[in-house]
């Protein structure tokens, strides 16, 4: 009788989980966890790697949600200083993720000009009336990049509220409109929306107004003169006492975000949350664990602000939860293995150490994301990486 030897088993993790963010201006998340892939796979062909790309609330949010399955949509909406342009949205099923910088951020501006007096949330609202008729009922709403400081009313008024003049007209988007408003009605708003959860993604934790608030922190981002803060504070605030006269909105965290769209989407209802952990749970992050060995996360810096809770640090928070070990890819790392440790992230490989410099390791990002790849790739195959 002939036995069968059993073969020695190899070490280190067999399936590893890929879910970076976007290294600004360089890659979008995709083409980051794709590349550590491509790197991973030329060290060790047998090692299968999902790939997640993730955001945290800002720029790229849609473009996650679409890498993990959600289908691409777009619609004719009002630009920040009035042009038409076309906006994507990603859904699946009844599940809907909006960016606020898609239809009013910063680059969407024409040529790129600020215009603190003009911008406006307008677009952000038709775009949530196209989700709508498009079967969304879920809708997650990423809040960065704004260019405007409009409170939101643009958003509100596009939804149907009617904030109107002393003499029953309209008031002009933007900014400067605010202290014309003289009566406001959120109820034809509420109706539109009604049937709708609306959550938003924001890290964001400044109220509306004061030296915390949207025109002070973020106004002059915009181009709105420094001098001038007091005022579009005051313009703020009229705002605010019109649509929240019992003062219980206008303090809570994030509803200075996106120049006090945040705001607005509080009187409309919705809930907040971290960006990070919000898309995470969009993207069921904790289900694609379950057979995963090994995290690798990401961005383009790893820092202190990291740490605070955005995409990195809330993934490696998850993995630890549930037993599996974490390592990190960025540009430039800043923070000490002490500090990695702490967040749950065993090691972090970094791009500038492997470039002549900085201008270098960006222009190169690919090639030496394939590279860090392969070393994470060297390790799993020598197995000095353990796994779950």
């Amino acid at each position: 009788m002939s036995t069968q030897q059993a073969q020695p088993t190899r070490p280190g993790p067999r399936t590893v989980l890929i879910a970076p963010d976007k290294f600004k201006g360089s890659l979008s998340a995709a083409e980051v966890a794709a590349a550590i892939a491509r790197g991973i796979a030329s060290e060790d062909p047998d090692v299968s790697t999902e790939l997640l790309p993730i955001a945290d609330g800002g720029d790229g949010t849609v473009e996650a949600a679409l890498a993990a399955g959600f289908t691409a949509h777009t619609a004719q909406v009002t630009g920040p200083t009035g042009e038409k342009i076309a906006a994507c949205w990603a859904q699946r099923g009844e599940d809907a993720v909006l960016e606020l910088a898609e239809t009013s951020g910063l680059r969407r501006l024409p040529g790129g000009e600020l215009d603190h007096s003009r911008a406006s949330t307008r677009g952000l609202g038709e775009l949530i009336v196209a989700a709508r008729d498009a079967g969304a009922t879920r809708l997650l709403i990423g809040l960065g990049g704004s260019s405007s400081t409009d409170g939101g009313a643009g958003l509100l008024a596009a939804l149907g509220a009617r904030l109107l003049d002393e003499d029953d007209r309209p008031i002009p988007d933007g900014h400067d409109g605010l202290e014309r408003l003289s009566s406001a009605d959120l109820a034809p708003a509420l109706a539109t929306i009604e049937g709708l959860h609306l959550q938003a993604a924001c890290d964001v934790t400044s109220p509306l107004l004061g030296p915390e608030g949207a025109a002070a922190v973020f106004g002059p981002q915009k181009g709105l003169d420094p001098g001038a803060i007091p005022a579009a504070d005051r313009a703020l605030r009229h705002v605010a006492d019109h649509l929240d006269p019992d003062a219980c909105l206008r303090e809570r965290p994030g509803a200075g975000a996106a120049g006090g769209a945040g705001f607005a989407l509080y009187a409309l209802g919705a809930d907040f949350a971290s960006g990070a952990d919000a898309v995470l749970g969009l993207l069921d992050f904790d289900g694609r664990l379950e057979s995963a060995n090994l995290v690798v996360t990401g961005e383009g810096k790893l820092d202190e602000q990291t740490l605070t809770g955005k995409g990195p640090a809330e993934v490696a928070r998850r993995a630890t939860a549930h037993g599996i070990p974490v390592l990190a890819v960025a540009g430039a790392v800043d923070i000490d293995a002490e500090q990695l440790a702490a967040a749950g992230i065993g090691r972090a490989l970094d791009l500038v150490s492997r470039a002549h410099d900085v201008k270098d390791a960006i222009e190169r990002a690919e090639e030496l994301l394939i590279d860090a790849g392969r070393e994470i790739g060297r390790s799993i195959r020598e197995g000095t990486i353990t796994a779950r």
